[in-house]
């Protein structure tokens, strides 16, 4: 329980587990079958444990009681050699670092212990500082153990600069990414679409003014959170506000319950002036003497999804300094955010330098996506304005637990990751929806390529391009694989900046689409922010969606229980209310849920036997829709009697060449039946 792992459960062809020896037979017979798999089967394949049994457990219709079966000995390292090399003890450190465990043993692979891809670049990153070598993240999928990944290294390249803090130039560039939030700020200044809102309720004790000290506090350690971004000479620009020019004020204010929702709302959709305004802002609403609402906006400029962490722990540590007197004690941050874009500027180097990172990675990313639909065709519910208003409407995903243990046993069948298998998913679904079979899906990566970006708030986050193709009707499995052959190419060329993907690409620019895909899907994996704060007890609120930066946008988080096992997978679905009616948002997702199910059930379901409709909307489009019984006028006109066979003829007159039949293979046109 907990872990995500293959196991196998054999009965002896005689049926005789037991009796005397039965132990030493039963691993001897483990064993073998591990042997017997390792030469037919890739390593993601081959079970971690096997368990020898009597029988095997059935259920009352015959069908083996997977409830029932015995857990089997996962214990990380236990059975294993110990490390044969130096190389293989240190990756055995780095795993079990990076995996939250105790002990790693060489031949323990780092997706049966719970890794996935977020996990992998991160592996990547403690790999390059502690043994200097270059690993793709495809190596890692490839060779999940320390064992393979330390027979792997001689054939790493060389490793990239270190980040470290940079001599500051009198300009301090913006990051690629900030620069195209700086941009889309120029466009549309009065927009609230990157504005990002943390709720927390408060109950207990607390103390106001410490709570302000503490968020100055955190500001004076993140110098982006004190940042403010001016054009100089038309080109934007880092100017770091010194904390002691700055007074943080915490606006308190007295509110009923009912109130607080549209107060809140009101917050958030209150637009950052960038030149002259740092990208945080604070309130703090009472709503009795031990409850409050702490409210934080932050502009995307300045954070990401994993900055709640760090954002929250530092938060936490300086509000208990503050509140008994003292100023938080913590280490300095080995980087700040302006090191870091200094860094990256650094390591891409130059597009017109053929030996620079970002040029061998754009010469990727030219070849992936040449031919791209610049506009996914999507089932709209009003045609696409002019310019989008970034208005959205939000519904809950929701997809049980045995859902979710299925689709985590076919990730782990193929090598995959929960991602892998949700865009899979969503692919399918698209293309049933129209969309063709060509679908590129947008994603976000954590950016952290550096071990030193671990523990700093900021905007790192680059976005990628999944393209997927889905033609000759595949299988869900089929679909499964070229989603993952994708992702890890897009994984070994996430440097490329998104911004510099578009200029570079120059798709046709519309200020009513996103530019190369518009469809968003995030797999949420990062670690849940915490706030301690003594004599509180805080609890997050999920604040309203808001938003809509893309036509469809699918937000996925794994839930899990005590014993850590798949407890289902909880999310929303968020549709642009300029192409899609409210209900719609509600649909879309019952319709990812649906095809989710049905690939666990049947991965080798071909994709256009996937049923995307429930019971009451086929009715709709095959009876509903087809009911053609004339409906009288009430006299008023005569209905005129026209037989099948003259609209046949009619229809063969004007359109002789349009598809009439087909059948399997065959196809005939109107002209030819």
């Amino acid at each position: 329980p907990g872990d995500l792992r293959l196991a196998a459960y054999i009965v002896p062809a005689d049926g005789a587990a037991g009796g005397d020896g039965a132990a030493a037979d039963g691993a001897e017979l483990g064993g073998a079958v591990r042997e017997f798999a390792a030469l037919r089967l890739p390593d993601y394949m081959v079970p971690s444990a096997v368990v020898v049994l009597d029988e095997l457990p059935l259920t009352p219709s015959g069908k083996v009681d997977r409830r029932a079966l015995p857990a089997a000995d996962y214990a990380p390292g236990s059975a294993d050699r110990g490390p044969a090399t130096p190389q293989e003890e240190i990756l055995c450190e780095v795993f079990a670092d990076v995996l939250g465990l105790d002990r790693v043993g060489p031949e323990d692979g780092f997706f049966d212990l719970g890794g996935h891809s977020l996990l992998a670049v991160r592996l990547v990153s403690q790999i390059r500082s502690a043994l200097g070598a270059e690993v793709a993240v495809r190596v890692v999928f490839e060779a999940p153990t320390p064992a393979a990944l330390a027979a792997r290294l001689e054939q790493a390249g060389p490793t990239r600069a270190a980040l470290g803090p940079r001599p500051r130039p009198e300009r301090v560039p913006l990051s690629y990414a900030q620069q195209r939030l700086w941009f889309l700020a120029q466009l549309e200044s009065h927009s609230t679409a990157y504005n990002n809102t943390a709720v927390v309720r408060l109950a207990g004790d607390l103390d106001a003014g410490a709570l302000a000290a503490a968020l100055a506090d955190v500001a004076g350690r993140h110098e982006v959170l004190r940042t403010v971004f001016p054009a100089v000479d038309g080109q934007p620009c880092q100017h770091i506000l010194d904390p002691a020019e700055m007074t943080w004020d915490l606006p308190i204010t007295p509110i009923a319950e009912r109130y607080l929702a549209g107060e809140i709302a009101a917050l958030t959709e209150q637009p950052f002036d960038l030149a002259a305004e740092v990208p945080l802002r604070a309130r703090l609403f009472r709503l009795a003497a031990s409850e409050h609402v702490l409210v934080a906006v932050l502009h995307h400029i300045a954070s990401d999804g994993w900055s709640m962490r760090p954002l929250g722990r530092d938060l936490s540590a300086a509000y208990a300094a503050r509140r008994a007197g003292q100023a938080p004690g913590w280490a300095p941050l080995p980087v700040q955010y302006a090191d870091y874009a200094l860094w990256q500027r650094e390591v891409l180097g130059e597009e017109d330098d053929p030996g620079s990172l970002l040029a061998a990675q754009m010469a990727y990313w030219r070849v992936v996506l040449a031919g791209a639909p610049e506009e996914l065709q999507l089932p709209a519910d009003r045609p696409r304005p002019a310019v989008l208003s970034h208005r959205g409407h939000a519904a809950p995903l929701d997809i049980p637990a045995e859902v979710h243990q299925e689709l985590a046993a076919l990730a782990l069948a193929h090598g995959a990751t929960m991602y892998m298998v949700v865009q899979a998913g969503l692919t399918v679904l698209l293309s049933r929806l129209g969309a063709g079979t060509d679908i590129p899906v947008g994603t976000a990566v954590a950016g952290r390529t550096d071990v030193a970006l671990d523990e700093l708030v900021g905007f790192f986050v680059n976005t990628l391009v999944l393209r997927s193709d889905v033609s000759g009707n595949p299988s869900s499995e089929q679909v499964l694989g070229r989603v993952r052959e994708a992702w890890l190419g897009a994984l070994d060329h996430q440097d490329v900046p998104f911004e510099r993907l578009v200029e570079v690409l120059a798709p046709a620019r519309s200020m009513a689409r996103n530019p190369l895909f518009q469809v968003k899907l995030a797999v949420q994996n990062n670690a849940p922010a915490l706030l301690d704060l003594p004599g509180l007890e805080a609890e997050a609120v999920q604040a309203d969606a808001g938003a809509a930066r893309f036509d469809l946008d699918f937000t996925v988080i794994e839930t899990f229980d005590t014993d850590g096992a798949p407890a289902g997978l909880r999310g929303s679905v968020i549709v642009a209310a300029d192409l899609f009616e409210p209900a719609t948002a509600g649909l879309t997702a019952q319709r990812l849920a649906r095809v989710l199910t049905a690939v666990a059930a049947d991965p080798l379901i071909p994709l256009r036997a996937v049923q995307v409709l429930d019971a009451a909307e086929r009715e709709q489009v095959l009876a509903g829709w087809n009911d053609t019984a004339p409906v009288s006028s009430g006299g008023v006109h005569e209905l005129i009697a026209v037989r099948v066979h003259e609209l046949f003829a009619v229809r063969a007159a004007m359109y002789p060449d349009a598809v009439a039949v087909v059948s399997g293979g065959v196809w005939l046109s109107y002209g030819v039946l």
